[in-house]
């Protein structure tokens, strides 16, 4: 059974004035999401992907559909048990939402105080994570004495402190420098590893997808038009959209005046060359076409690491002739994909 199953999620808003349509920030959404998944929800501001994650943690009630929990529809859930519920999950958040007049300790604290949990308890669990999110040292430390980093690392520590089995991390990097983006997603990826927590990753960023995340669901207007592996999302988007944000991420050919640019630089014809780690390497393709003869370099592109696996988009310009070239090419094997870039 899939940890979270949402099955044709819809939430509509009454109009924003009178005689005005209701406004659909969600509009039947079905996903799956396995225990112990690392899932990435992307989209652009106003895609519904915030409205989705509140739902999901009970923060708002869905208007159809439902989303299971370990087998129990959150949305028809007595109060008792959606209370049980929310406790299992933890969230996280762009800009942190700590307690400015709590030390680091009291922050951590706060949900096992809600909880019930003895102050012995307390101290136990508080130590321990601090040791965990690398905040030892910063225990009686107030959240204004505090890097952004270190901010959201009481955040995680926080978030994990009643032992949750989800974590929903909303925007939980956007407000961070890229080295601190590193720093955090290093220690989401720790969280999902050590603890086999099942983590949901909002974001309109998707080179946080290809770090952290094994699944994807790419959401527009409110539905979700893509969704599976990753790796696959980033190797063969389906959608406009989905190619748009792995653009983003992968050195994709330029288009319109930036291809024009590419042509008027460099003579011949312009090839691209996709691989992956199932197929063979640029190296091979390079050997192959200089063993024949033919006259090539590389003019753009670039291999990416996604999910720790290769992923290479190059563009070259070949010039000599066209049999030649294309015998070549036809014969560089399996697991590489060449084609000519249109005229």
């Amino acid at each position: 059974m899939p940890h979270i199953t949402l099955t044709d999620v819809s939430k509509a808003y009454p109009p924003q004035q009178r005689g005005g349509e209701r406004i659909a920030a969600v509009d039947g959404v079905s996903i799956e999401i396995e225990r112990g998944d690392v899932f990435g929800i992307i989209g652009h501001s106003g895609a519904g992907k915030s409205t989705l994650v509140r739902l999901i943690n009970g923060l708002e009630p869905v208007t159809s559909g439902s989303i299971d929990i370990d087998g129990t529809d959150i949305a028809s859930a007595p109060k008792r048990r959606l209370r049980e519920l929310r406790q299992g999950i933890g969230m996280i958040f762009q800009r942190f939402n700590l307690l400015r007049s709590r030390t680091v300790r009291r922050n951590i604290a706060y949900p096992l105080e809600v909880a019930g949990f003895s102050r012995a308890a307390r101290r136990r669990r508080v130590g321990e994570l601090l040791d965990f999110v690398g905040l030892a040292d910063k225990a009686d430390a107030y959240p204004e004495q505090l890097s952004g980093g270190q901010q959201q690392r009481v955040g995680i520590a926080r978030a994990l402190a009643a032992n949750p089995s989800i974590l929903l991390a909303d925007e939980a990097t956007s407000a961070l420098d890229p080295e601190t983006t590193d720093d955090v997603l290093e220690l989401l990826t720790r969280v999902n590893r050590e603890f086999g927590i099942t983590i949901v990753v909002i974001t309109h960023e998707m080179d946080v997808i290809a770090r952290i995340a094994n699944r994807v669901a790419v959401m527009e207007s409110g539905r979700v038009i893509e969704t599976g592996d990753t790796y696959d999302v980033f190797t063969h988007p389906r959608t406009d959209t989905a190619a748009r944000f792995v653009g983003t991420v992968v050195r994709a050919l330029p288009q319109g005046d930036g291809l024009a640019e590419l042509r008027a630089r460099h003579e011949g014809r312009l090839f691209t060359i996709a691989f992956t780690d199932d197929g063979l390497s640029d190296a091979r393709v390079f050997a192959e076409l200089a063993r024949a003869g033919v006259d090539f370099n590389l003019v753009h592109g670039g291999v990416d690491d996604i999910q720790g696996r290769v992923y290479g988009l190059l563009t070259i310009a070949v010039r000599g002739d066209e049999q030649l070239v294309r015998k070549t090419l036809a014969g560089v094997g399996a697991g590489v994909t060449i084609s000519e870039v249109p005229v």
